[in-house]
């Protein structure tokens, strides 16, 4: 089963139903009153975070206190991160308060956009007959592709994320250094839920080498205060080198990969919404001719992401802003970080390749392919007798979704109004029952108590 990140706090649930509305995959329900998510068809995309009014709906995290159970601590951070502060701030004061903070080592994921880049070209060179191909760069796509499009999970390159690569490198560094993995903690820096949910999860299966994930907006409170706390004379040591390529620092916003990619036809797309009305229409083979595609569940791809701390476009700005800074150093000569990862560019191609992704149906109705036909074929006939007015008073975002989570034995029927209407005129319903179904669903502070 998938690891979720995102968590109701029934408590401070109201009940509200924005949540069930938004969801991409219809996996939030109302009950008593109070939202639940439904395991099998979470991606972790955080739409429901953003959409609740009272923040019921959090993003875990591991305990920031457990950086200190390693001698060795890495901060793995990804770029969009240094991009939140104003940018007046320099990238060597962040390192420096982080390092203030309690990490000994500081390291940004996109260090291994490069080497992430030519796995993809060398993967995409050797198997032409399964385009478009797609990046599995955002774990909320690639949850997406397994749940609801299971016929596409062939598609999706199977690489390991930039975050990996990174990590891989920072331990074999790190380790050449003499110093044991047991003293070694590389703790992530989320920019959403989705990639918490991935290194606990992992597509392949396997447990992550990453040993904790810290949000990226409790960070960066942590780091501004810091920063605010030593004041502008404070004297700190500059880190060596902690400036990436331009094309690294751009690899996580929209057009990232793609710009750089080998394809002759790609596309880059963006938000939720416009990632499934794209997969719709390939699934149906009305897109032909293209070579690879790059998903992201986010507006502005990371620098929109769920945990961002700022305007999606002014980081985006930033991080255009620091990419022409560094595009100018390397014309001037200038070695970036990432370069440093060239002494080990073979050993991370050699292990970049994860297992084949795996589908994993959200319609799956029974294990008995039989007894699963039978189901369809009820959720159809359902759907037709349902009004399809998706009105969401039964406690399910919509009429299909209902019949489904009536067929598979969630929920009855008579949590239908319309079809209440119907058990009514037949004298097969009392008003009293047909309160008492809607309590199930809203509660009784709302609906009152049927006995009454």
């Amino acid at each position: 089963m998938f690891y979720h990140a995102l968590e109701i706090n029934e408590p401070k649930c109201i009940g509200c139903a924005r949540c069930m509305k938004i969801c991409p995959t219809e996996a939030i329900r109302i009950r008593n009153g109070k939202a639940y998510i439904q395991e099998h068809r979470c991606i972790d995309c955080g739409k429901c975070h953003e959409s609740c009014p009272v923040d019921a709906i959090f993003i875990k995290q591991d305990d920031f206190k457990s950086i200190h159970d390693y001698p060795h601590s890495v901060a793995l951070l990804p770029a969009v991160f240094l991009s939140q502060f104003p940018s007046d701030m320099r990238v060597s004061r962040i390192y420096a308060a982080l390092k203030d903070l309690g990490f000994r080592h500081v390291f940004e994921v996109e260090s291994s956009a490069a080497i992430y880049a030519e796995a993809k070209n060398r993967y995409a060179m050797a198997h032409t007959d399964q385009k478009p191909h797609i990046s599995s760069f955002c774990p909320a796509i690639v949850r997406l592709i397994q749940i609801k499009y299971p016929s596409l999970v062939d598609n999706i390159m199977p690489i390991k994320a930039p975050i990996d690569l990174s990590a891989m490198y920072a331990l074999k560094a790190l380790g050449e250094r003499g110093i044991p993995r047991e003293e070694i903690g590389i703790f992530y820096v989320t920019p959403c839920a989705a990639k918490i949910a991935a290194v606990k999860s992992p597509v392949d299966e396997k447990r992550s080498i990453i040993d904790g994930v810290i949000n990226m907006d409790s960070l960066y409170n942590r780091v501004f205060k810091k920063i605010k706390e030593q004041g502008k004379d404070y004297v700190f040591q500059p880190s060596r080198s902690p400036n990436l390529s331009a094309d690294a620092i751009l690899s996580t916003l929209t057009n990232g990969e793609r710009r750089i990619c080998m394809a002759k036809r790609s596309y880059a797309i963006d938000g939720i919404q416009n990632v499934i009305d794209f997969l719709d229409k390939l699934e149906n083979d009305e897109v032909e001719s293209v070579e690879f595609l790059e998903l992201r569940a986010c507006d502005q791809s990371c620098a929109g992401a769920l945990l961002s701390c700022d305007n999606r476009f002014l980081i985006g700005e930033r991080m255009y802003n620091r990419a022409r800074k560094a595009a100018e150093r390397e014309r001037n000569g200038e070695m970036p970080r990432d370069k440093e990862m060239d002494s080990s560019r073979e050993y991370l191609l050699e292990h970049s390749l994860v297992d084949a992704v795996k589908p994993r149906s959200m319609m799956t109705l029974d294990k008995d392919r039989k007894v699963a036909f039978q189901k369809m074929e009820k959720i159809n006939r359902l759907k037709d007798f349902l009004p399809q007015v998706d009105c969401g008073l039964c406690g399910a975002p919509s009429c299909d979704a209902f019949a489904t989570d009536v067929v598979v034995n969630r929920i009855g029927l008579s949590r239908c109004i319309f079809y209440q209407r119907h058990l009514e005129h037949k004298n097969e319903i009392t008003r009293q029952e047909c309160l008492a179904a809607m309590n199930s669903v809203w509660g009784t502070d709302r609906m009152g108590d049927p006995q009454k």
